[in-house]
């Protein structure tokens, strides 16, 4: 009996000892989510989410699409830029962007940028 239990434990240990490490992600993630208002009249609110690998949160005001006077362009103008200069930012940083998925509904568009790195 005594040479059974140490025969199981020798084969437990040896099992062990070829038992997989925990596999470490290639690629740190982080998300760029624009959120542009068209509710007329500027009274929506458009802005830029910034969350890191770690999770924290950042919020960058953006324009709103439209005014009293419809289609503001000028805003359009300025979302587009301080976007590209966000991204631009970011891949000096060593961030990819790794997927864009666009949504357009109920008076919002929401763009969210997946940028990775790798670790």
């Amino acid at each position: 009996m005594k040479k059974h239990f140490v025969l199981c434990c020798l084969i437990g240990l040896a099992g062990s000892a070829f038992a997989q490490a925990p596999v470490v992600p290639k690629y740190q993630y982080m998300q760029l989510t624009t959120i542009e208002s068209l509710i007329p009249g500027g009274s929506g609110r458009s802005r830029m989410l910034v969350t890191n690998a770690d999770g924290n949160a950042q919020e960058l005001p953006l324009e709103n699409v439209f005014s009293l006077g419809g289609i503001n362009f000028g805003n359009i103008k300025g979302n587009d830029k301080a976007i590209v200069i966000k991204v631009n930012q970011l891949t000096q940083e060593g961030w990819e962007l790794s997927e864009t998925i666009a949504a357009a509904n109920d008076g919002l568009f929401i763009t969210r940028y997946l940028l990775r790195r790798p670790r």
